[in-house]
């Protein structure tokens, strides 16, 4: 498995839709584990494709936070959301393309999503708490949607002035 370097906001791949997975090769199950570890690792609850630079629809996502409840890593081939609640919640959110930037985004409490699985197989599952925040967080990725799109303009500047800054730093480092 390997790490893969997270694309930071902005860039353009974060606001472009991506493609349709249409078949499961060695090369996605491959994507699939090193999108898991690097997720892990940066330590995060949830990533998509694009974050890493993969035009696909593809995520993976695990936001089991207790140590003694076994991970539950996913990998979701073509989400969408076939069903949401009209009750709302809002999360504080976070993006590891949005390094230390917070905001809280309201979205349905509850939704229920369809994807393709690794086995090419269709799965159906509806998600509650912060399992739904981060389904609909990444899929809004594989739409080239960012969470900071949710906040006024001027925050979502002062957001975006704030990772161009980082980029640059990094840059020259």
């Amino acid at each position: 498995m390997t790490l893969r370097p997270i694309l930071i906001h902005p860039d353009p791949r974060l606001k472009k839709v991506t493609d349709p997975v249409t078949e499961v090769t060695a090369d996605l199950r491959t994507l699939a584990a090193d999108m898991l570890e690097t997720m892990y690792d940066a330590p995060g609850i949830g990533l998509a494709a694009p974050q890493v630079g993969v035009m696909l629809r593809m995520m993976v996502m695990d936001c089991v936070k207790d140590d003694a409840t076994p991970a539950r890593p996913m990998v979701l081939l073509n989400p969408e959301v076939s069903w949401s609640s009209e009750d709302r919640s809002t999360y504080e959110e976070g993006c590891l393309s949005i390094p230390e930037q917070y905001a809280d985004v309201e979205r349905p409490a509850e939704v229920e999503v369809r994807w393709m699985d690794l086995d090419g197989a269709s799965q159906t599952e509806r998600f509650d708490g912060l399992w739904a925040t981060c389904v609909q967080h990444e899929i809004d990725h594989l739409n080239g949607k960012l969470f900071i799109d949710y906040l006024k303009p001027l925050k979502r500047q002062m957001i975006t002035r704030k990772m161009q800054k980082l980029k640059r730093e990094r840059a020259r480092a």
